[in-house]
Parts: C-alpha cells; sequence; structure tokens
C-alpha cells in the first residue's frame, strides 16, 4: 500500500487526510497546496466519495446490461482502480452481490455496527491519531504527507529529513476561524514586521504537549499588558459567539422573544434582518398588546419606507401609537384643533412632530381647545362618548359639541329647570332636571324624542344601560325607565330621604341616600332585596361591579359591601372628609376626597395601595376623577387638573392650571378618553369664564 499523497499507479484522485464531511476550509491554503498535475491532484473526501459512488454505479449498470456475464459472488479484491475510504479506522469497502442475494443484507447491517462503534469511538475521543511525516515535497513548499492509522507514518514515503514525526491535532482555532463562511478574515498588524525568531518559537510550541502548551499560555497571559489581552479577546470572542435564535426553529425563537419587554424586542429588531422579520410577528405584538389592555390593530393605508416582500405588524403600529399616546400625556405637546388658526400662532400650530402631535416652539405653546357656550352659568353636569362632548348647566340647557371641531353641533333646549344628571350612548342623551322631569333626546337632529313623567321632585342621579335608565329623586324614589317607549317600566320605594347616587347593571339596581342607607333592588319584582347599614352619614357616591358595592359617605368612611349576602366586607379608613368621587375597575378603587388628597384601594383586600399627595397634591376639594391602566387625572376647586401615576401615585404634572386658580376658580367636571381629556371650568365668584377645555393627546401615523 503506498502513502495517500505519494505518486502511485494509475488511477482515482488521491484524497487529503481530512475527515469524511469535514468541509473545503479544513484544506490547507492555496498557497501550500502542490501544483496541479497527474501525481499531486488532491482532492477532498466528499469529492473522492462523489467520484467511487459513480463509479459504482456504472459498474452495476454494466453487470446488469450483460445478462451473458457471470459475476463471481464474495467480495472483490483490492485493486490499484479502487480507493481505500478509512473512517475512524475502519475499511468501508463493499461491492456489491447478485441482486436479491442475501448477502447485501448482511453488509448493510455490518456497515450500520460499523458506523455506530465508529460515531461511538469519535465521541469519547478513541479516533485513529494523525501522523505527519516529511517529504522531499516540503523542500519545494508542498504539503507535508499524512497517513491514518495507529501505527504511525505510511513507512513508504522519502526518508524523514526534519526530524520524526509529531501528531498534530486534528483542528486548530485558524481552522475555526476559516470555516465561518462568509465571514471577514482576521487582520493581521501590518505596521510591523515579523521577528527572525517567531518561526522557532512557534515550532517549538509545536511540539509541546497539551499540558505543556497551556502551562505557557498561562505564563504569557501573566507577562501580556492589558492592551495586549484586549487584542485577544477581540479575535477570540467572535469565534465563540453563536446567534442561538437564528438557530432555533421559528416557533421557539418567537417564544424566547415573547418573554421580553417592548423596548428590549425594538432594541432586538436591529440586531439583524431575520430578527428583524422575527421581532415584526403579528402574534407576538398581539400578546403584548393584551398585556396593556390594547384590543384593537391599527391598520395603516399608506406606509412609505415600505421594504418590498417585508410584513409590517398591525398590532406593532397599535402599540406604538397607544406607547406615543401614553408619553403625550405624561410629557407631550397638545394637539392643535380643527379650527382657523389664529393669525399670532398658525405657523406654531402648522408644526408637527415625528410622534404625530404638534407643537410650537418654546415661546408660543399650544393651548387648549376652549368651548364657550354657556354664558356665566354652573356645568352640572358631563358628557364624553366617541366624538361627541354633552355638557349641562343650570341654564335648563344641553348643548351638544364636536370634539374635533369644537363647534356646537346643537343646543337642547325644553327642560324649564336646571339639569342636574345626564347620561348618554351613542346620539342618544337622557338628562334629568329640577322640574321633575327627564327627556330623551337625538343629539344629531336636537329633537327631544320623549318627556318622562312621574316624579314628584328633582331627578338628581341617573344610570343607563342598554334601553333602560334608572332615574333617582329627591322624591326618595328609583324609578326605572324604557328609553325607547318613554313608558315607567317599575318604581322602587323604600329610603325616607332624597336619594343621591344610583347604579344600574341591567340585573340589580343599587342606591345611596340621604337616610344613611343603601338598597339592593329587584327591579322586577320592586323588592328591596338588602339593605346595607353602617354609615352614620348621608350617602354620596356608589359604584357597584356586579360583585361588591362601594360607598362613600361623609362619616368620612367608605365600605366595601358583599351585593348576594349584603355583608359589610371591608371599611377602608384614611379620609378626613367627604368621598365627593370614587372610580373602581378591575377591584381597584380611587377616591377623591373633600380633604384634597386621593388615595387607591384594593377592595379584596381592603388595604391602601398609594395617596397621591405631596409638594404637588391638591390644594382644595377634590371634585372629578377618573383613572385608566397607566394614569389617574384628578380635578379640583384649586383650579388644576393633575395627572398621576397609578402604580407607583408618583406626581407627573398639571394638565390644566387656571390663572384663576385659588381665587375662586374651579374645575366642575372632568372626562377622558384614551386620546382627549375634556374639563368643565368656571367660578363662583366671576373671576373665570365658564367654558370647556379640549385637550388632545392623540398622534398621527403615516
Amino acid at each position: 500500500m503506498t502513502c495517500r499523497r505519494c505518486p502511485g499507479p494509475e488511477g482515482p484522485p488521491r484524497a487529503s487526510p481530512t475527515p469524511l464531511g469535514d468541509s473545503e476550509d479544513h484544506r490547507a491554503p492555496a498557497a501550500q497546496q502542490p501544483k496541479a498535475g497527474a501525481e499531486s491532484a488532491l482532492l477532498p473526501a466528499s469529492s473522492l466519495l462523489r467520484w467511487w459512488l459513480k463509479r459504482r454505479k456504472r459498474r452495476r449498470r454494466r453487470k446488469h446490461q450483460a445478462p451473458g456475464s457471470q459475476s463471481t459472488p464474495g467480495r472483490v479484491p483490492p485493486g490499484p482502480e479502487q480507493t481505500l475510504m478509512v473512517l475512524g479506522g475502519r475499511d468501508h469497502r463493499s461491492p456489491p452481490g447478485p441482486p436479491g442475494s442475501g448477502r447485501r443484507r448482511k453488509r448493510r447491517r455490518r456497515r450500520r455496527r460499523r458506523r455506530r462503534k465508529g460515531a461511538a469511538a469519535a465521541r469519547k475521543g478513541k479516533t485513529a491519531a494523525m501522523y505527519t511525516c516529511t517529504t522531499p515535497w516540503e523542500s519545494a513548499g508542498s504539503t507535508t504527507c499524512s497517513a491514518l492509522g495507529m501505527g504511525g507514518c505510511c513507512g513508504t514515503c522519502a526518508p524523514r529529513t526534519l526530524g520524526p514525526c509529531t501528531p498534530s491535532p486534528t483542528t486548530t482555532f485558524g481552522d475555526l476561524r476559516n470555516a465561518k463562511v462568509g465571514q471577514a478574515r482576521r487582520r493581521r498588524i501590518p505596521s510591523v514586521a515579523p521577528p527572525p525568531e517567531l518561526q522557532d518559537w512557534l515550532r517549538t510550541f509545536q511540539r509541546w504537549s497539551g499540558p505543556e502548551k497551556l502551562l505557557a499560555l498561562d505564563e504569557l497571559i501573566d507577562r501580556c499588558e492589558p492592551a495586549q489581552i484586549k487584542y485577544m479577546m477581540q479575535v477570540i470572542e467572535p469565534q465563540f459567539q453563536r446567534d442561538f435564535i437564528s438557530l432555533l426553529p421559528k416557533e421557539l425563537a418567537l417564544y424566547v422573544l415573547s418573554f421580553l419587554e417592548p423596548r428590549d424586542l425594538l432594541r432586538a429588531a436591529q440586531t439583524c434582518r431575520y430578527w428583524r422579520v422575527l421581532a415584526e410577528d403579528n402574534l407576538l405584538w398581539r400578546e403584548k398588546c393584551r398585556e396593556e389592555g390594547i384590543e384593537e390593530p391599527l391598520h395603516l393605508r399608506k406606509r412609505r419606507l415600505l421594504s418590498p416582500g417585508f410584513m409590517y405588524s398591525p398590532w406593532k403600529f397599535a402599540f406604538l401609537r397607544q406607547h406615543r399616546i401614553d408619553m403625550n400625556w405624561r410629557s407631550g405637546e397638545l394637539r392643535p384643533p380643527k379650527l382657523p388658526l389664529p393669525s399670532h400662532c398658525s405657523l406654531c400650530w402648522g408644526v408637527l412632530v415625528a410622534v404625530g402631535g404638534a407643537h410650537c416652539p418654546p415661546h408660543t405653546p399650544v393651548p387648549p381647545q376652549v368651548l364657550k357656550g354657556h354664558d356665566d352659568h354652573v356645568i352640572t353636569c358631563l358628557q364624553f362618548c366617541g366624538n361627541r362632548i354633552v355638557s349641562g348647566s343650570d341654564d335648563n340647557t344641553l348643548k351638544v359639541w364636536s370634539a374635533v371641531t369644537g363647534e356646537c353641533v346643537q343646543t337642547l333646549v325644553g327642560h324649564t329647570g336646571g339639569v342636574w344628571s345626564s347620561q348618554m350612548r351613542d346620539s342618544v342623551v337622557i338628562s334629568g332636571s329640577t322640574d321633575r322631569t327627564l327627556k330623551v333626546w337625538n343629539a344629531d337632529s336636537g329633537e327631544c324624542v320623549h318627556t318622562l313623567y312621574g316624579h314628584t321632585s328633582t331627578v338628581r342621579c341617573m344610570h343607563l344601560h342598554g334601553n333602560r335608565v334608572v332615574s333617582g329623586s329627591r322624591d326618595a324614589t328609583l324609578r326605572l325607565w324604557d328609553i325607547e317607549t318613554g313608558q315607567c317600566l317599575h318604581v322602587l320605594m323604600g329610603h325616607v330621604a332624597a336619594v343621591r347616587c344610583v347604579q344600574y347593571d341591567g340585573n340589580k339596581v343599587v342606591s345611596g341616600a340621604y337616610d344613611y342607607t343603601v338598597k339592593v333592588w329587584d327591579p322586577e319584582s320592586e323588592s328591596c332585596t338588602h339593605t346595607l347599614q353602617g354609615h352614620t352619614n348621608r350617602v354620596y357616591s356608589l359604584q357597584f361591579d356586579g360583585t361588591h358595592i362601594v360607598s362613600g359617605s361623609l362619616d368620612t368612611s367608605i365600605r366595601v359591601w358583599d351585593v348576594e349576602s349584603g355583608n359589610c366586607l371591608h371599611t377602608l379608613m384614611g379620609h378626613q372628609s367627604l368621598t365627593s368621587g370614587m372610580e373602581l375597575r378591575d377591584n381597584i378603587l380611587v377616591s377623591g376626597n373633600a380633604d384634597s388628597t386621593v388615595k387607591i384601594w384594593d377592595i379584596k383586600t381592603g388595604q391602601c395601595l398609594q395617596t397621591l399627595q405631596g409638594p404637588s397634591k391638591h390644594q382644595s376639594a377634590v371634585t372629578c376623577l377618573q383613572f385608566s391602566s397607566k394614569f389617574v387625572v384628578t380635578s379640583s376647586d384649586d383650579g388644576t387638573v393633575k395627572l398621576w401615576d397609578l402604580k407607583t401615585g408618583e406626581f407627573v404634572r398639571n394638565l390644566v392650571a387656571l390663572e384663576s386658580g385659588g381665587s375662586g376658580g374651579v374645575v366642575w367636571r372632568i372626562r377622558a378618553s384614551n386620546t382627549k381629556l375634556v374639563c368643565a371650568v368656571g367660578s363662583r365668584n366671576g373671576t373665570e369664564e365658564t367654558k370647556l377645555l379640549v385637550l388632545d393627546f392623540d398622534v398621527d401615523l403615516k
């Protein structure tokens, strides 16, 4: 047997000692490979395997095409035209026997056993060692001759000229670096010429054993300067970095990315194109939107700068839009109203920022939209739904405004007394007045559809659910009405004083009155199922979520009741005066009090989570409040509207601050949506004009 790199008889090209399956990048550099010729044509093992399979196929074809020929079953002896393939130190020659013989199956089983044993040996590090020996080719700048086997050198090469054979590792760090396809080669240091002793030093290092090399590296690192260690890290670290996200199946990669916060997800999208494709996944952003309470995706009609074939996520746009709206609430400028611009600010209002809002230069901030129409009367009730605002006043009228343009669309005239309560759904408006009637209006046409008679005193409160509304009056009764027919369906009698607040969920009616009690009613049977006693003064506010009832009283306490049993679950103490307004959502209660404080409660445990106070707290009684999943908006008699962080209780900023605040200016009512805030302001002494202020925090995604 001749050496696999030595010249031999005429036959197939000789393979390099690279194991089967290794990439072509593990071959010696082109500058060190032998020149092309009959004796030195070297091919990798993968090319040799393809040649051998083609040759075997041709032999089978010739054998089947010659029906008269007979072949002797058994193993074909090796000849000069056959190639010895070595994998894990085993012979893999298997010339086929006659068709249909059982020897073929036996050979296949033997080959499978050999492969399994070879793989196991390779995992345990028991593969055959590779030895190198010097041949006359080295003097001509060629590669060294190598042979596989446990016996060392092949023995048929020329005598050694540079010393004994030394084991060489199968894979070096240079091989790992060269194996990275498409990666730029590491730059050498061009400004320094290599010292003459470098090659001798490297040869000495190669002759050492593994432990000796590790010891030498340890000593070398101790003698390096920090800049040299940094250079070593820059060379070594990139070779061991792996993009595990790209290596995972898409489903697992998306599952990993789902644990990232949206901010980190946006940063990950900037890593590479494949990560950006994953970070744009619509289902991934849908889950992020649901965590933030966003229910609808945002489909943009036109979007510039779209990459060809790249799908943008509508849920991602919805999330980004909501994020920019939240930033506008926190610190952004207001969006200008769609009105003819004043000459002194037309230039400022025309400047749009990238997030979709608008701003003026620092010298001219964008003012809120101002809606005037009730003269100097008090705005007693305020409703805001969609793009429609309805304000009721003690001037006996209601006005319907456009939240987009700020124009007064309709003036609802018909009551003969001041309007003190109202409810709205779509284009239907219901109002209660001191003239003891309720009226049902069409907000689009301004027409009074029904006038509901029955109460004998002022209609002080009401609550709309579906097509039915429950009204509470100072005559100590409650009435259930059908707003489509205008009929009174039921009358609930039992209170002994004026009914101040009412809640209705379609099944049960809950009312609070000046007789210190809260009553739960079954409207169909007109019976009182529970009378909740415990307050020691008038009940001014109620909240009802179908399971819990929360009542606020002039006795400074807030009580949480179970609607089924009528038991008092918690008594929330902490306020010092009348609880004038409350709002309940998902077991979180926010209460505003005349003591100028706002508190956040957990009605499940009865604990006070936050108290909104501090240097920036209100200086007078809290008149109204609303809260969302992130913010609490409060108004006060001090003429301010303040924004607070729901989770931390920290003061964010003043949304409205009247110049007459503290000297008579009052914010009576506020109503907020996701993007707009409507404030009803005025004064009791004429220092502030009665008006509505509309603040728009919406953004435009173009």
